[in-house]
């Protein structure tokens, strides 16, 4: 009876959530409170209660996660004010010129870069705000320029810092074991991103609307600074900084800022706060100037809790979840009833959890994110699977839900700035996610099942 109580607590909540009658965070709080009263935890107490041990303790459960996506959502900031994530864009389309396929895959890098920094809408920003508007230009169609920028950003999931400690606190992994799994899934999930841009260009064809012009200051030999008729020319270098300047593009050597977190991160085995710390360090010594530092940084910093606090309030909940379903009560209950659903074959675990890939869509219960993280609580708390087979198993689903799942907010962004619906954006990528998903299954049963 404990465990209906809980399975229907947790439909309501995904009901709840579908239905858009709560935001998540409010329905996984209120979920975990539920939870844990039908577990038979005490309202009050030290330990194993609603309040002491779900509340008290799940909310800062995922704190290190919280210090990421903030550091992470400042660099974000700091890129785009700085200029660097649009002038990436603008090279790749300077030098793309006007071959639709050459451009797509050069925007698809970039957002590659900017998901391995932040993820979510300020990644699709950061890519697309300049890419997608260049890649119709030159005749990309507008389902397939979002698709790109979409399966950039989730290319760029398994190098993103922010995503390692989530995946960490959540699944109760050591950083290293995440790096193992998701270093092995990067290649798939490139792989899967360039076959989505390269088929469907083929399939949908190019579609010339505009031609590109090259903004006002870009050209060679037309431009010059200062008054012609007085005093010295303007040098060579002086008259690129101005132009520079005019464009508001960033200086070249500040363009690796995206690299400089995961070259530490994975090079010199930094840990993942430092490492996103230097990154803005960085950023900020080569893309602004001296004088406008110290302004700059707080401005940018400032902002950055705007765009952090969304994914926060939502990580305070699914450690509130978390702490529910793994207290004793909920887990003598509900493992019966996974242990009973759950395929032990090697095999059979990539065709059964192949088949529920849609469940990670539309805020669902395979949805790492919201009610996914309950369910890894209890596979792992149940003793069902190791911890590293189902940090696969969400990081394979995670593929999915950040390109093609319609209530993402990522996805929403790209779609409606390219002028298509965010359902049309999901049937147009999810047959390349859905490959991607299984490809990660079956590597989580090489790696751990086998």
């Amino acid at each position: 009876m404990t465990a209906f109580g809980i399975l229907l607590a947790m439909a309501v909540g995904v009901g709840l959530m579908l239905t858009r009658r709560l935001p998540t965070a409010f329905a996984l709080v209120l979920l975990s409170v539920a939870i844990a009263l039908i577990a038979g935890a005490p309202l009050i107490g030290e330990e194993g209660s609603v309040l002491g041990t779900v509340v008290q303790e799940g909310a800062p459960r995922l704190a290190a996660t919280m210090v990421a996506i903030l550091l992470g959502s400042w660099l974000g900031t700091l890129m785009s004010e700085a200029g660097i994530a649009s002038t990436l864009v603008r090279k790749i389309v300077e030098f793309g010129g006007e071959r639709p396929s050459l451009v797509a895959v050069g925007v698809f890098a970039v957002a590659i870069l900017c998901g391995s920094i932040t993820g979510s809408a300020p990644a699709a920003m950061l890519a697309g705000v300049v890419g997608i508007p260049a890649m119709i230009a030159v005749g990309v169609t507008p389902t397939v320029a979002a698709g790109t920028v979409l399966v950039g950003i989730a290319a760029g999931l398994p190098l993103e810092l922010i995503n390692w400690q989530f995946l960490s606190d959540a699944i109760g992994v050591p950083v290293s074991t995440v790096q193992h799994f998701q270093l092995r899934m990067f290649p798939i999930a490139l792989a899967g991103g360039l076959a989505y841009i390269l088929i469907e260009m083929r399939r949908k064809g190019a579609r010339h609307t505009w031609a590109v012009r090259v903004p006002a200051g870009s050209g060679a030999g037309g431009e010059e600074t200062g008054d012609k008729g007085a005093g010295t020319p303007p040098s060579r270098r002086e008259r690129a900084a101005e132009r520079r300047r005019r464009r508001g593009d960033a200086p070249w050597y500040a363009l690796v800022t995206p690299l400089v977190p995961i070259v530490l991160a994975l090079g010199l085995e930094v840990p993942i706060v430092p490492s996103l710390l230097a990154g803005v360090v960085f950023a900020l010594v080569t893309a602004v100037p001296w004088r406008e530092m110290s302004s700059t940084a707080l401005r940018t910093l400032y902002r950055s809790f705007d765009v952090a606090a969304p994914p926060i309030v939502l990580f305070i909940a699914i450690g509130m979840l978390l702490a529910a379903v793994n207290l004793p009560g909920a887990v003598s209950a509900l493992t019966p009833v996974v242990t009973a659903i759950s395929p032990s074959n090697p095999w059979l675990f990539v065709l059964v959890f192949a088949v529920l890939v849609p469940l990670s869509l539309y805020r669902g219960p395979m949805n790492i994110f919201g009610l996914g993280a309950g369910v890894a609580g209890v596979l792992i708390s149940g003793s069902i699977y190791p911890a590293p087979a189902v940090l696969g198993l969400m990081a394979s689903y995670g593929q999915v839900l950040g390109v093609s799942d319609p209530t993402s907010t990522q996805t929403v962004w790209s779609s409606q700035y390219a002028g298509v619906r965010p359902e049309r954006s999901m049937l147009s990528t999810i047959p390349y996610t859905w490959v991607v998903a299984v490809a990660g299954l079956v590597l989580t049963v090489f790696l751990y099942l086998l």
